[in-house]
């Protein structure tokens, strides 16, 4: 029989539904591709949307895929996002499904995306003569990779044509429950860009330090100088992070290089102070350089914008998700300096992107990104129920 839950009026069997997702997630994980090489997943995803007899446009920018469901009554369109990539990881679990390909994995939970994203899909499909609006499924290639698959679909004509009243996105969470969801209104994801700064000196042997311009120790001066960008320049209230993870000199213990790169990144979630701030890196790496007798060059690339969730869809969500999964599973988030390319939607269209927990199943504690990360499946029924409701509430207003 059919179940159909209070907050929303569509009627699916939830046991089918969990199975369908469960063998569609199962599938996806065991043949994940990496970002901008999604064939084969956007294929497999438009061809189970055309099962459900809904309007499909493939490769809308590279590998994206965008399907239009359009209910028999007027109302509102809502956009739903799912992401297509995997990561460059080996796989370290014992799955029974794991991926099958050495050096790919579905390590950020983008199956259970995918999943829940279909699973919705197919729910709607089952109930269009009841269905108010349109909803626009948007499954993005590259999101896990610059420059990210989103601005990429906001400029193809077939998204135009169909621009959402609202947008809605979902990640997965390990350190949250399965079976809970959280939310942030307002600011809740950073800006990322990525640093690079070419130190250039003049290289020569080790033992003559008075004879060479030193890069190692001007590049080492840059990176305690930029320190300043955070702690003295940004604002105390808004978040901001500068850090450098990779130092490259190519030099021996007893050769100075004739220069040193240093790769970083920088995540804020001000637009304005972002620019600012691109600046004074620049600014101070240069200065720094030039005052030990070198020079540098700065090239910082702007990857993501923040992520904003309007307030007052935010606000309606939280209640919508009270009701239906009750208050004590569903919880505040904190801001997050981690990176989402859901950003560009929710620069220019209503947005909500919020957390699906899915705990850390079979007793296991890694995280997203890790090679032995495994999701609890069981949060994909959890997925459904949130997003039909907030679908449902947002459609005939």
């Amino acid at each position: 029989m059919a179940t159909t839950t209070s907050s929303h009026p569509f009627g699916y069997n939830q046991a089918d539904i969990f199975s369908y997702m469960m063998s569609l997630r199962r599938h996806f994980h065991a043949n994940p591709e990496l970002s901008f090489q999604e064939s084969q997943t956007a294929n497999y995803v438009a061809n189970r949307l055309e099962e459900l007899g809904l309007e499909v446009h493939r490769n809308v920018s590279d590998h994206s895929v965008l399907c239009v469901l359009k209910g028999a009554k007027p109302g509102r369109c809502i956009g739903v996002r799912a992401e297509l990539d995997a990561l460059p990881l080996t796989e370290q679990t014992t799955l029974p499904f794991a991926s099958v390909f050495n050096g790919v994995m579905h390590a950020c939970g983008h199956d259970i995306h995918m999943a829940v994203a279909l699973g919705v899909a197919k729910v709607l499909a089952d109930n269009r003569d009841s269905l108010c609006g349109t909803v626009v499924f948007v499954f993005e290639s590259g999101e896990e990779l610059l420059p990210g698959g989103a601005r990429g679909i906001l400029e193809s004509d077939i998204f135009k044509r169909n621009i959402p009243d609202i947008m809605l996105g979902m990640h997965v969470l390990p350190e949250l429950e399965a079976g809970k969801v959280g939310f942030r209104a307002g600011q809740y994801m950073a800006s990322s860009d990525e640093v690079y700064i070419t130190v250039h000196g003049k290289g020569g042997h080790a033992a003559l330090p008075n004879t060479v311009v030193d890069p190692v120790l001007i590049a080492s001066h840059v990176v305690v100088a930029l320190q300043q960008v955070v702690s003295r320049n940004a604002q105390p209230i808004v978040p901001t992070v500068l850090s450098f993870g990779k130092v490259t000199a190519n030099g021996a213990n007893n050769v100075i290089p004739n220069q040193v790169l240093l790769e970083g990144t920088f995540r804020t979630m001000d637009e304005h102070w972002r620019g600012q701030a691109h600046q004074r890196i620049a600014s101070i790496a240069k200065g720094i350089s030039e005052s030990m007798g070198g020079t540098c060059t700065v090239d910082i690339r702007s990857g993501y914008a923040s992520v904003y969730n309007n307030e007052a869809l935010t606000q309606s969500a939280v209640s919508i998700a009270s009701d239906l999964l009750g208050e004590a599973n569903v919880v505040a988030l904190e801001p997050r300096m981690t990176a989402d390319d859901f950003a560009f939607f929710s620069q220019t269209i209503p947005s909500l992107f919020f957390r699906l927990g899915v705990g850390f199943f079979t007793g296991s504690k890694y995280g997203l990104h890790n090679p032995k990360f495994n999701a609890n499946e069981d949060s994909m029924g959890t997925g459904v129920k949130v997003l039909l409701a907030i679908i449902s509430h947002n459609m005939c207003r």
